[in-house]
């Protein structure tokens, strides 16, 4: 081999080395280990959840309160009596699942942080920017995914 061809295998190896090794590397998204999240044009994050999704029935989102739908990702909320909201259920911190709404606040269990109910807003750190709001409908009792 001449030197010009063993430098090209050696370059060419320690980059399918790296190339390897960045394969394991991803971003801390939630305690499942799997992503299924996107991130859409306009740079909100998006989740495995389809639209018309039945997520629950109005009574069962408690007034100044709410639940978190793990599996599809999603928060709803009801500020007010029969005013409901949702929000991406994915911290926006470090991308773990938030587990509870309590005291007027969707919490995530992995650094403290808390978001207000109404609007998704940070109400205590580390993280810095809202939860994205998710689109639903309500028919009835019925709350969807819209």
């Amino acid at each position: 081999m001449t030197d010009g061809s063993t430098r090209r295998t050696v370059l060419a190896t320690g980059a399918a080395a790296l190339a390897v090794g960045c394969a394991g590397c991803s971003n801390y998204n939630d305690n499942s280990g799997s992503s299924s999240s996107a991130e859409s044009p306009s740079g909100e994050s998006t989740t495995g959840a389809a639209a018309g999704t039945a997520l629950a029935r109005t009574s069962e989102i408690p007034e100044g309160g709410g639940t978190v739908f793990k599996d599809q990702k999603v928060v709803v909320t009801q500020p007010t009596k029969g005013e409901f909201k949702a929000f991406s259920a994915i911290c926006t911190h470090q991308g773990c699942t938030v587990n509870r709404v309590a005291d007027g606040t969707i919490d995530c269990p992995c650094h403290g942080s808390k978001f207000k109910i109404a609007d998704g807003a940070v109400a205590h750190g580390p993280a810095t920017r809202p939860l994205p709001a998710k689109s639903i409908t309500v028919s009835g009792n019925s709350i969807t995914l819209a």
